[in-house]
């Protein structure tokens, strides 16, 4: 979970070296492309599992459904309201969405552990959000030279974050919950994404000029469906395998950290000690969330004296 959120976290970043390129080409290139290689190469897995699949077609098409929809609200969110404010809405309340969802369906119930570690990692992505939107505002500029997106631009762009947060946490819980029906992963995760990437294929061809006008947009394209999409919803899925829903969605709270990181070290921009702080919260949280789980023994208390009195065996010896 960790690794794949490391990979989603560099998304941003690739985005900034193919400017000319729109949300909705990058958003299905990147989905659509990746769900594709993820279904080609689980199709073995697909054919011998299909019956099972077929049996839970509502969810795998909710998830289907959802994955289709995801990328397309994520990446327009952050185009709309900036990347600050569109990561923190669609990355930082996909956990609580994630909550809900588990809550209604599957009646499960909220531990203290996992309670906290979304507290901090919450708090820490606001944090950091606040950071980059208070940096975006002081090294920005639109045309009328205000530095800001308009009130109606950043209100669609929130709305958009939230489906986005929505629909990450539905197709999370359909991959998991099919995993739970001993469907395999790779098949899980290959049906779900397979059939959400070829929902995506109309959207890549009408939106995806661009990413063939240069080599260096053609790159772009090529690794985010590579690597971040494919590599990283591999990793995911054996995830899912292993841990709820709303454990991986809180888990996905490092790709903002991971994107921050990157755009000090990569894209040249600096960090506040505000931004640091949340970086600290987010790392708790992962602590927190990943931490092993110690087991204390109660050590049996000896028999009393009156009770030892009378455990009496043959031949009157006391036990």
């Amino acid at each position: 979970m960790l690794a794949a959120s490391v990979l989603w976290g560099t998304t941003g970043t690739a985005a900034t070296f193919a400017p000319g390129v729109g949300p909705l080409a990058v958003g299905a290139v990147a989905m659509g492309l990746g769900g594709l290689l993820q279904a080609l190469a689980a199709a073995r897995q697909i054919a011998r599992d299909t019956g099972r699949l077929r049996e839970q077609r509502g969810t795998v098409l909710l998830g289907a459904v959802s994955v289709a929809v995801y990328p397309l609200a994520f990446y327009s969110s952050m185009h709309l309201a900036g990347v600050a404010t569109g990561t923190v809405v669609s990355i930082g309340t996909a956990p609580l969405a994630s909550t809900i969802i588990e809550r209604v369906l599957d009646n499960r119930r909220l531990t203290r552990r996992w309670l906290l570690a979304a507290t901090l990692g919450l708090l820490g992505t606001a944090l950091l959000c606040l950071a980059q939107a208070d940096q975006a505002t002081h090294t920005t500029h639109t045309p009328d030279g205000t530095g800001r997106t308009s009130v109606a631009a950043t209100l669609l762009g929130v709305a958009l974050g939230l489906v986005a947060a929505v629909t990450y946490a539905l197709y999370s819980w359909a991959a998991h919950r099919l995993i739970t029906r001993r469907i395999p992963s790779r098949a899980a995760m290959g049906a779900v994404f397979g059939l959400g990437g070829l929902l995506l294929l109309p959207v890549l061809l009408v939106t995806g000029g661009p990413l063939v006008a240069s080599w260096s947009n053609a790159v772009v394209g090529a690794y985010m469906a590579l690597v971040p999409m494919f590599a990283g919803y591999v990793l995911f899925g054996w995830g899912l395998a292993r841990v709820p829903a709303s454990t991986a969605t809180t888990l996905s709270l490092l790709e903002p950290a991971v994107a921050a990181v990157l755009a000090v070290v990569i894209v040249g921009e600096r960090l506040s000690a505000v931004g640091w702080t949340g970086l600290a919260l987010i790392v708790a949280c992962l602590t927190v969330l990943t931490a092993p789980t110690l087991t204390v023994r109660r050590r049996r208390r000896p028999p009393t004296e009156s009770a030892a009195e009378r455990a009496v065996v043959d031949g009157g010896f006391s036990v």
